[in-house]
């Protein structure tokens, strides 16, 4: 049984996660966590989720609820996510992040930190992205030089950081397949920018609306085309992958695992 604890539970994803833990019958709600000043603390979020009492209650600090989890699923900003795996690295319990927009320096503290304990960190839950990875970088090696590869993403107006981190994990994996350098990127185009050079990946972010989340890769040759593209219709599968990833990780050893893992891609 994965007992789970949902940072951020009363965001949208939260919420999203507290409907499928309590609807899987293989996992439940441990506990909640919300920051300090959310008017909901100390209320079963149950209740303010599904109606109904779940004897979970929303807490303001992780350490308060996360004595008897086995683990702990965290959706929520890079700062908060960096005391979430102090405290996952220091108890070892198994930790799945799903936080975007983390800068270098955040990254490179986090995953310090997190490979103590057995982790799964991916900015992208979706099995169905996940894939599309694994075929993005075998396109790029198989078509070679000669195909312009070109990454746009879509998403909802609402997001705060871009390119998406899915993007950029397109971007690593095309880099890996062509042989490639993080020098090669080029996020988005304005005015007399010459030529495109043989090498270059082409990024580029769309906002608007409520797009949940668009991908595409183009391989773009002389006389065709290939196009790789995801669509996802509902944030439930990345709740989905998230969910299936804590229970993956029930007994791994300490060390940070991704999608690809777990899919054995």
């Amino acid at each position: 049984m994965v007992k789970a604890v949902v940072t951020g539970g009363m965001g949208r994803m939260g919420q999203m996660f507290v409907r499928h833990l309590v609807d899987n019958p293989k996992t439940l709600v441990y506990g909640a966590v919300e920051r300090p000043d959310h008017p909901h603390i100390g209320e079963d979020i149950g209740t303010l989720v599904l109606g109904r009492p779940i004897d979970a209650a929303i807490a303001d600090d992780l350490l308060d609820v996360v004595i008897g989890a086995n683990a702990v699923i965290d959706f929520t900003t890079p700062e908060n996510s960096i005391a979430c795996a102090k405290v996952c690295a220091d108890r070892k319990i198994p930790y799945v992040c799903g936080t975007t927009g983390m800068d270098d320096a955040q990254k490179e503290k986090f995953l310090d930190i997190a490979r103590e304990t057995a982790t799964m960190f991916a900015p992208n839950f979706s099995v169905g992205v996940n894939v599309l990875l694994g075929l993005a970088r075998k396109a790029a090696f198989a078509l070679g030089e000669s195909f312009d590869i070109e990454i746009v993403e879509a998403h909802h107006r609402h997001k705060i950081d871009a390119p998406s981190g899915t993007a950029l994990a397109l971007a690593e994996a095309v880099r890996q397949g062509r042989g490639l350098s993080e020098d090669d990127y080029c996020f988005g185009r304005k005015g007399q920018v010459g030529e495109r050079y043989e090498k270059e990946i082409g990024i580029h972010a769309v906002r608007g609306g409520d797009v949940v989340g668009e991908h595409e890769v183009h391989f773009l040759g002389d006389s065709e085309a290939v196009m790789l593209r995801h669509r996802a219709s509902s944030r439930e599968a990345f709740v989905r992958g998230a969910v299936r990833a804590a229970a993956w990780l029930q007994g791994k050893p300490a060390g940070l695992y991704t999608m690809a893992d777990m899919l054995d891609l």
